[in-house]
């Protein structure tokens, strides 16, 4: 099965020639860090969902582009602050901005990026594009208050920790999927539908991506196994090995959520594995994926729908 990105590989070019344009400024440290973090690549799926529904929607509206550049700005953004909160020092593989170039340039850095795309948005000059993003981040911005709250609860259910990441992340995904139909001046049906595929193919991927925390090696992944314990995040695959744990189990697990101690990781991963929490999780997942899948079935049939039903299948089998 080839990428589904492919189809998008000269759209996506065109928006990478934005982002490289729009990173000007007369201040090097912002230009330095902002490319830094950037130039670190990953799949760039929320720009990508922009682009891979409007070719299903048959719009080749010319601010598309530049709106797929704005989401990846205000990923980026996000990503910025995330690493500095969670005083994280390793994601794609090499040092996160804040552990090379220090807090205070990562943080400043984010807020220009969140800036800049603002300045951005308003170049479109469409007032339900900037309802759709405004929205947008200040949702994203309440769900990292929000995980910042949960931080280090061992009683945290799935229902709220849905709903930490349907704020945080799969937010960004729902408002990237929506933007297409709007520039499209789909109805309301189509908007709904287009939404619905992104809330659900975010969650997904925020889903295995907590799932790989537990799984796979440094190497992999591109971050360091354990983070989420050690950061204090109580994710699906801990809270579904809570629900089947033995007594000491329970009090091996609540001892590393409280206390961010992964000097029994070996053994934490020894009882996920063992009460079939990873798979729990996965299985979550993959309803997710399918309300995504069931979602994309409703559009136009064409080589661009036939991608976005492609996304949520290979994200079952995501492995970094």
């Amino acid at each position: 099965m080839k990428n589904p990105l492919d189809i998008i590989q000269g759209d996506m070019q065109r928006v990478d020639q934005v982002i490289g344009e729009r990173l000007t400024t007369e201040v090097p440290l912002v230009r330095e860090v902002a490319q830094y973090i950037i130039s670190a690549g990953g799949k760039r799926l929320r720009p990508a969902l922009l682009l891979l529904i409007s070719g299903a929607l048959g719009s080749q509206h010319p601010h598309r582009h530049t709106l797929a550049a704005v989401v990846e700005f205000i990923h980026t953004a996000t990503l910025l602050h995330d690493d500095v909160v969670d005083e994280s020092t390793l994601r794609r593989g090499r040092a996160t901005a804040n552990e090379r170039f220090g807090n205070a340039p990562s943080v400043l850095v984010g807020d220009f990026l969140y800036s800049r795309a603002f300045q951005m948005m308003v170049d479109v000059n469409d007032m339900r594009v900037m309802q759709v993003l405004s929205d947008a981040t200040n949702v994203i911005a309440e769900g990292e208050v929000l995980q910042l709250v949960n931080m280090r609860d061992a009683s945290l259910d799935e229902a709220a920790y849905l709903r930490v990441i349907r704020s945080k992340t799969a937010k960004l995904f729902e408002a990237s999927a929506r933007l297409a139909p709007i520039l499209a001046s789909s109805d309301a049906r189509v908007e709904a539908l287009c939404a619905t595929y992104g809330q659900a193919l975010g969650t997904a991927f925020q889903v295995i991506d907590d799932v790989l925390d537990y799984e796979g090696s440094a190497d992999q992944l591109g971050k360091n196994l354990g983070d989420d314990l050690r950061e204090g995040k109580v994710t699906l695959p801990i809270i579904c090995a809570l629900r089947t744990a033995s007594t000491a189990e329970k009090a091996v697990l609540r001892k590393a959520i409280e206390e961010g101690d992964l000097t029994h990781l070996t053994d934490i991963l020894t009882i996920i594995e063992k009460n079939g929490a990873l798979e729990s999780a996965r299985q979550s997942a993959m309803i997710e994926a399918q309300r995504a899948m069931d979602a994309a079935r409703m559009l136009p049939v064409n080589d661009y729908s036939a991608a976005l039903l492609q996304l949520p299948a290979g994200l079952m089998e995501r492995r970094s």
